[in-house]
């Protein structure tokens, strides 16, 4: 018997899609700007240089954990962050986000549906890490 609903539809597809985000953003960061050029982007706003590792860490390694469904929950509120953090570095350049240097709206946005992937959890099609479900208990 199937038990999975909409809601399990729907979360799959919010959290596949942000993960997919997360991975891009952070390939990026390495292929298009290159490290060096998002640690020097990073002090250029007055944030210390490692804060750019930690970033692309966070956005590939997140993001391919949303696409399997591994820690969902958690590793949502984990890039809440990171997030927020984009919002403050595009909050100087308004609104819209295809001006130019990218306006906030679209982190924010970004934020508040990993607010939503936070509460609906992983969804349908999710890996299993029984030992992390574990450890994780309801936050899995």
């Amino acid at each position: 018997m199937n038990s999975q609903t909409s809601a399990d539809f729907a979360a799959f597809a919010l959290r596949v899609s942000t993960g997919i985000l997360f991975v891009a953003h952070g390939l990026m960061k390495v292929l298009v700007f290159t490290v060096p050029g998002t640690v020097g982007y990073f002090e250029s706003l007055g944030l210390p240089g490692f804060l750019a590792y930690l970033t692309i860490l966070a956005e590939l390694a997140g993001g391919a954990a949303l696409i399997l469904g591994i820690g969902t929950r958690v590793v949502s509120l984990a890039l809440i962050p990171v997030l927020l953090g984009a919002t403050w570095a595009h909050s100087g350049n308004g609104w819209s986000f295809s001006g130019e240097g990218g306006g906030w709206e679209y982190p924010l946005f970004w934020t508040v549906a990993q607010v939503a992937v936070v509460l609906l959890g992983s969804g349908a099609y999710a890996m299993r890490v029984p030992a992390l479900d574990k450890a994780l208990g309801q936050f899995a």
